[in-house]
């Protein structure tokens, strides 16, 4: 994967400003950047497609209590942010995944653990956005002073573990009924980090 070019920036003030265009395997570019306060239905749409495309992710769609404006809203939030992001990939003018840091907690004693979530629509799977989501979120937990990333993935979900794995995260714990699925029963959670 080649990247074109590459502007990821921390201001005081004004929140975390990411934007980076990459080339996909098949040729085709896709640009990261920071989701904003309008892209809010449309990613309410990717998130409610997203997640009835899979069984690894936390939610069903039906379980989504925000609309558009809560959508909005929380992009916003996450705009104005200097520790938390929510990044999109956008593939010919469509929103192709999403991915985002998020703080573990305000106190001391924690403050340096950010955790990662990440989707990718279906049909992108397999061109490299979900890898280039995880470095770009990596990336931009560096910049806002973290020392520990965190995520939970589905044991079952092979690609994924081993995209993590080859990102350097860590295992740390196992949930063997850490995730109660409509279709498969229980499903094992795996715990990763990564130092930063």
């Amino acid at each position: 994967m080649k990247k074109l070019t590459l502007r990821a920036v921390v201001s005081e003030g004004a929140g975390m400003r990411y934007n980076k265009i990459i080339m996909l395997s098949n040729g085709v570019e896709c640009c990261l950047r920071n989701g904003t306060e309008s892209d809010g239905q449309l990613i309410l749409d990717n998130f409610n497609l997203t997640h009835s495309e899979t069984d690894y992710l936390l939610t069903y769609p039906d379980e989504n209590s925000f609309n558009a404006a809560q959508e909005s809203q929380f992009l916003k939030e996450k705009a104005e942010s200097e520790r938390e992001i929510e990044l999109i990939a956008i593939v010919d003018g469509a929103i192709a995944g999403t991915a985002g840091i998020e703080a573990i907690g305000t106190k001391y004693k924690v403050r340096h653990r950010a955790e990662f979530g990440i989707s990718v629509v279906k049909k992108y799977w397999g061109l490299g956005i979900g890898k280039a989501l995880l470095a770009s979120c990596i990336e931009c937990a560096k910049a806002a002073g973290y020392s520990q990333l965190e995520l939970d993935v589905v044991a079952e979900n092979e690609r994924a573990v081993s995209m993590y794995e080859q990102a350097r995260f860590v295992e740390f714990g196992r949930n063997p009924k850490g995730f109660r699925s409509r279709i498969a029963g229980f499903q094992e959670v795996i715990s990763m980090r990564l130092e930063l």
